[in-house]
């Protein structure tokens, strides 16, 4: 590649990058995460009225949430990438399962976020699996935006809230706007940027935008809007917090120490616009990754990305499986041939799609902080790094320790050809982590689960989506634990008392303890062994012969 066209392709990969912005929300189930998606999209033009998540006939259901099981039960168990221009930015929501049992393909999914959303319960106000969640965007540096929802019913006060987060995860807070009222007074919000009152009325449920009346602080009109006694609370509010709230900082938001704050109501669509025009003046655009080469800036010339997220059959009709790609640097062009890091294997990326939930469209060309879906016959694994040039690779994903273990079983031997693809198929997209027996003679698979919620899943997937019918048989461990040294290590220790020793998708050894106690019994008795509670991340394995994907 001469200098002049490396320069070319350089200047229009910052261009782009400039107006790329890419997060995931976090939150926890039922703060209104798949309400928010939906409106934020209604804004971004991409759906014309947005279904809210409940199990109701008449309405339509939530874009983001495709499964057969999610629109059954009004619940986010997967990820999807929602793809939207909005204001000449190119948006990518990585949308991430609302519910515990699945937090691990969250954990994947941020390691492709730039930004995180972090939605809350205004009557809740933190709750258990936002914090766990926070702590994984906090070791990855991950600016925080903060959306405080359901202002439109009964909460706490919001400076109770901001006091919460300051307290709770050592956060900064800077609210950018401020609610007028709350719960059935809830009318609006003043923006502190533009100096601005903004007046909502409700559309019906929510599913168009909401008409929004803009007044001046000392607007004359505001009288004929608003009662008395909300204009003066909301004139004391705004002077305690110039008086007493943090400055505004670009630099202590964008390495994650201040979070900005929004107030609204997903479900009325009252301040979704406002916090999206501000989401993107102040989001980090896509940025460096770390990788065997050291930091990748994204206007390196060369394609490079990583595989964060499998999942199989979101298109039922062709029983398909689509591999989700962050794009890291250089320019991604359909047709292209890339080298996968892991196996030394060539592939040939024919089939590139656009995601927007199930539905999807080809595409020729993707930038920095894109996502896009491949075909995937079997090639990748979450974490594999594909890259044009220099060889290198990123960080890996690791897998974390399950707690619910159980035999699955095949009841019919006529539908074992199913059900054996169907959890191929499964492993692979990392629903769940499945593990063998080290017994040769114990051939079913045992599932290692972070919640139960993740059985039904499978179950309910190999019935419906590959006609194989199964059933569990519960084992009595709470603990994995993966050996660092091998089955080296394992056979140089010996007998290892009240564990069960199995072995991961990867062949590694795993030991499995009913109890922390056993565990820990394990490691005084046999010092030499090292245990880990995160599976090793798999390493670059002997090059192989190219394949067209």
């Amino acid at each position: 590649m001469t200098t002049e066209i490396q320069t070319e392709i350089q200047t229009e990969i910052q261009a782009e990058v400039e107006r790329r912005r890419n997060f995931a929300i976090i939150s926890h189930p039922d703060a209104g995460k798949t309400t928010l998606t939906e409106k934020l999209l209604l804004y971004g033009g991409a759906i014309h009225e947005a279904g809210a998540v409940k199990v109701r006939r008449s309405q339509r259901h939530a874009t983001s949430d495709w499964m057969a099981m999610e629109q059954q039960r009004g619940i986010s168990i997967t990820s999807t990438v929602l793809q939207f221009e909005y204001n000449n930015c190119q948006i990518n929501l990585l949308d991430t399962p609302g519910h515990q049992d699945f937090s691990e393909d969250t954990y994947r999914t941020l390691a492709a976020a730039d930004n995180a959303v972090m939605l809350e319960d205004a009557a809740k106000g933190l709750e258990p699996q936002t914090r766990k969640l926070f702590e994984v965007c906090k070791m990855r540096g991950l600016p925080i935006f903060t959306f405080i929802n359901k202002m439109d019913r009964p909460g706490r006060e919001p400076l109770e809230l901001l006091d919460e987060i300051e307290k709770e995860l050592g956060l900064k807070t800077y609210p950018v706007n401020w609610p007028i009222g709350m719960g059935d007074r809830f009318k609006g919000v003043f923006d502190r940027r533009q100096q601005q009152i903004h007046l909502f009325e409700r559309s019906a449920h929510g599913s168009r935008e909401a008409l929004d009346t803009v007044l001046d602080l000392g607007d004359p009109r505001i009288e004929k809007f608003l009662d008395q006694d909300l204009y003066y609370q909301l004139k004391e509010d705004l002077e305690l917090l110039e008086e007493v709230g943090s400055e505004f900082n670009f630099d202590q938001i964008h390495s994650g120490k201040m979070t900005p704050v929004f107030f609204g109501s997903a479900m009325t669509n009252f301040g979704v616009k406002l916090f999206l025009d501000s989401f993107l003046d102040y989001a980090l655009k896509p940025g460096s990754h770390l990788s065997t080469l050291g930091e990748m800036p994204p206007e390196y010339p060369e394609f490079t990305g990583f595989v964060f997220k499998l999942q199989a059959n979101m298109d039922a009709k062709h029983r398909d499986r689509v591999a989700f790609v962050r794009v890291c640097t250089g320019k991604f062009e359909k047709d292209m041939t890339v080298n996968h890091a892991r196996t030394g294997k060539v592939i040939r990326l024919s089939r590139p799609q656009k995601l927007f939930a199930q539905e999807r469209q080809s595409i020729e060309i993707a930038y920095p902080g894109d996502v896009i879906g491949l075909n995937n016959p079997g090639v990748f694994a979450i974490g594999d790094t594909i890259y044009m040039g220099k060889k290198l690779e990123y960080e890996g994903i690791p897998c974390f320790s399950p707690e619910l273990f159980a035999y699955l079983r095949n009841p019919n031997p006529s539908k074992f050809k199913q059900f054996h693809k169907g959890v191929l198929e499964l492993r692979e997209e990392g629903a769940i982590q499945i593990m063998f027996s080290a017994d040769e003679s114990k051939r079913d698979p045992i599932l290692a689960a972070v919640g139960q919620l993740q059985f039904e899943v499978v179950q309910f997937r190999l019935q419906n989506e590959y006609g194989a019918e199964t059933s569990l048989d519960p084992l009595p461990y709470s603990v994995a634990r993966w050996v660092t040294g091998g089955w080296d290590a394992l056979n140089q220790a010996g007998r290892i008392f009240n564990a069960a020793v199995v072995k991961d998708s990867w062949d590694r050894p795993v030991l499995l303890f009913k109890n922390d106690w056993n565990c820990r019994q394990a490691e005084g008795d046999h010092p030499e062994l090292k245990l880990s509670s995160i599976a090793p991340v798999v390493s670059v394995q002997n090059s192989q012969s190219g394949e067209e994907e």
